[in-house]
């Protein structure tokens, strides 16, 4: 079998991985075999079985050359390092010729995250009654108010939301990376968008006499393969939601709300973590919230909150330079409030 037949299969069935995982490493694997097959390689290297480590840098450079990202790089060359890794426990190779490159070094990048208001404007802007616009709002709260990942949103099925009639808030179970699974709150705003979507959802499945899905296939909803009959979110044709869709369904809210800026759903993940920071919560409970199995990754969202602490500071503080421009023009010649005045007249604290 193909060596990168053999591993994706690896993946799928003995990792458990997600379809998302595999389909970039596919994507990946298939690009470094085109190019080992292009010719650019000596004859002697042109098989996954005869590299060196040599031809790893051969091919990081020819990324380079195109103008690909250090992090998209780095990426590629971690995927490389797993099949390779795959390859020596299955005996076809004796060493790991990627694992003797180095990993590029990155720029540590803060998330960005929208501003409260921002959030509040994307989800306040007008949506219509149709099942679609139910849809879309009730995603697009959820992904804000659990700060879940694309993928576990189209993942989660209807048996994976818990509602709570005396508190009007819920929770919802979702399988996160590395096959994890945890239970994660949604605020009653949420849970409320939900419920809309959740009255109007069999508009979308096949053959509703008020649905499009029906006119498309023609078939019965006892047809459908029953991961789609029992996904949480539905596309127009009555199966699941795709991460893809996702992001295509926050760009037509975007231009709908007249948001100025890029944002990608991740981004709402980002502003989750943000806001509950500087509202108080512990990087403990953001941790536990978002899934992440190491600390250290939350740590990032501190830096944001700090920044924005600094920012504060800036505007608010009477001796720091930007406030003390904002006042020159109105208080020339009058200390501000609160500062001792040093030279004549008496002191005021």
């Amino acid at each position: 079998m193909d060596p990168v037949a053999d591993f994706l299969l690896y993946l799928e069935h003995n990792v458990k991985a997600s379809p998302q995982t595999v389909r970039c490493y596919r994507a990946d694997l298939k690009e470094f075999q085109e190019f080992v097959s292009n010719g650019l390689l000596p004859r002697q290297q042109a098989t996954l079985l005869t590299l060196d480590h040599h031809a790893i840098r051969e091919y990081l450079s020819h990324l380079y050359d195109r103008g690909v990202s250090r992090a998209t790089v780095a990426r590629k060359l971690a995927s490389l390092r797993s099949l390779f890794r795959h390859m020596v426990r299955g005996g076809l190779v004796a060493t790991n010729p990627a694992a003797m490159v180095a990993t590029p070094k990155l720029e540590r990048r803060l998330p960005h995250a929208l501003s409260e208001h921002e959030v509040e404007s994307l989800l306040d802007h007008a949506f219509g009654t149709g099942a679609r616009d139910l849809r879309d709002r009730s995603i697009l709260e959820l992904l804000y108010a659990s700060g879940v990942r694309v993928a576990e949103l189209v993942g989660a099925d209807l048996g994976d939301l818990e509602t709570s009639r005396a508190t009007g808030d819920g929770m919802l179970r979702v399988l996160g990376k590395g096959r994890k699974e945890r239970l994660v709150p949604i605020g009653s705003k949420a849970v409320s968008a939900l419920m809309a979507y959740l009255r109007a959802r069999p508009e979308l499945l096949p053959n509703h006499p008020e649905g499009r899905a029906g006119r498309r296939t023609g078939r019965p909803d006892s047809a459908m393969p029953r991961a789609a009959r029992d996904a949480l979110y539905l596309n127009a044709r009555g199966g699941r939601l795709t991460d893809r869709s996702v992001r295509r369904i926050l760009n037509g809210r975007l231009r709908a709300a007249a948001l100025q800026k890029h944002v990608s759903p991740h981004m709402l993940r980002h502003s989750f973590a943000t806001h509950m920071l500087n509202a108080g919560a512990d990087l403990r409970s953001i941790q536990e919230l978002l899934g992440h199995s190491s600390l250290s990754t939350t740590q990032r969202y501190t830096a944001v909150s700090t920044r924005r602490l600094i920012e504060v500071y800036r505007r608010a503080h009477p001796h720091s330079e930007v406030a003390a421009s904002g006042r020159a023009g109105g208080t020339a010649g009058r200390p501000a409030r609160g500062v001792l005045r040093l030279n004549n007249g008496p002191a005021r604290a």
